[in-house]
């Protein structure tokens, strides 16, 4: 039997040194650590988010991962750290940091730990060399946010990056971050409970509308975080637009949204057996993908609750969706 892979997880070392000596500018993130086992991510003066040593000890992942029946995380950057506002040598400065003490974190778990580095994706080249860096050094593949300013993800740099990933090997998890902000969304962690969602649905409509999936290799893997956002719910809204408003909403595509749901994949983090199922008829069963988003608050703890008790799954389907579509999007054999 295939492995449990979580493939969305995130890390937040330790000892990470003073970012405005080692990089330039100020308002960096740091972490204050107020015991052995629990820290607060710090912007500035601003309390971000309160951590535990989840995210940084192996030994606790471990025992996480033993109580859920989880073989295999995939570790990923959290997103504060992209650093993608950032002139693009700062940004550089950071990942490498970032990424190295990811590496660090995830030895101590052996091969059940699988390290994705981050890049400073405002800069395609910078991007591209740090991404070979890493790989060269035992990362697996990368995290990437889902825009850069306004920069969505047919971007033309971010394309070039795209493809440059597509030629060397290199899963990409793309997750949502740095949403919108105002008063309607600073409520009730309305940024995270509608903007995050909204966000992914956008970028996997840009890269569709925008030409993406007909610019890169087929051989691209690519997933995104949270069920795909609200883009599976509304997938039947966008292929009626693209028919009956060609003239604007057709954008640089071939095809309508629906004929490239093939070329990407969605993690399974939507905490209820109707939108899984949702998810595996829109997606297919080979495009779903076990994440929980651990250890945020957020996440879904046991990992793979929903996939378990959902029963409209085969136990073929579950296996995929537990382990075997994870170790495609690693291109490891099953």
């Amino acid at each position: 039997m295939s492995p449990v892979v979580d493939v969305h997880t995130h890390v937040v070392p330790k000892g990470w040194p003073e970012l405005s000596g080692e990089c330039g500018g100020d308002g960096w993130p740091w972490l204050r650590v107020d015991s052995e086992r629990a820290a607060m991510i710090m912007v500035g003066e601003t309390e971000f988010r309160p951590i535990g040593a989840q995210c940084w000890d192996a030994p606790t992942r471990l025992s996480d991962m033993a109580d859920d029946g989880v073989d295999v995380q995939v570790v990923s950057p959290t997103p504060v750290f992209f650093s993608y506002e950032r002139p693009a040598g700062q940004a550089m400065k950071v990942a490498r940091i970032f990424n190295d003490l990811a590496l660090e974190v995830c030895a101590a778990g052996g091969d059940r730990l699988v390290p994705f580095c981050q890049v400073p994706l405002q800069d395609p080249d910078l991007a591209c060399a740090e991404l070979d860096r890493s790989l060269a050094n035992g990362h697996v593949g990368v995290e990437i946010g889902n825009h850069v300013g306004d920069r969505d993800l047919d971007d033309a740099g971010i394309v070039q990056f795209l493809q440059h990933c597509a030629q060397v090997g290199a899963p990409v998890f793309v997750h949502p971050w740095d949403m919108p902000t105002g008063p309607r969304l600073d409520r009730w962690m309305a940024r995270w409970l509608t903007g995050m969602p909204a966000e992914t649905h956008l970028s996997v409509l840009s890269m569709i509308l925008g030409g993406v999936f007909d610019q890169v290799p087929e051989t691209l893997r690519l997933c995104f975080a949270h069920g795909g956002g609200s883009f599976p719910f509304w997938l039947g809204r966008a292929d009626n637009a693209w028919h009956r408003r060609g003239d604007v909403v057709r954008g640089q595509s071939a095809l309508p949204p629906s004929h490239y749901t093939h070329r990407f994949s969605v993690d399974t983090v939507v905490f209820d057996p109707a939108a899984l199922r949702l998810l595996v008829d829109t997606m297919g069963e080979d495009r779903v993908l076990l994440g929980s988003d651990y250890p945020y608050p957020l996440g879904e703890r046991p990992v793979g609750a929903v996939v378990r008790k959902s029963d409209f799954l085969t136990d073929a389907q579950r296996a995929k969706l537990l382990g075997g579509n994870a170790l495609a999007f690693l291109g490891r054999a099953a």
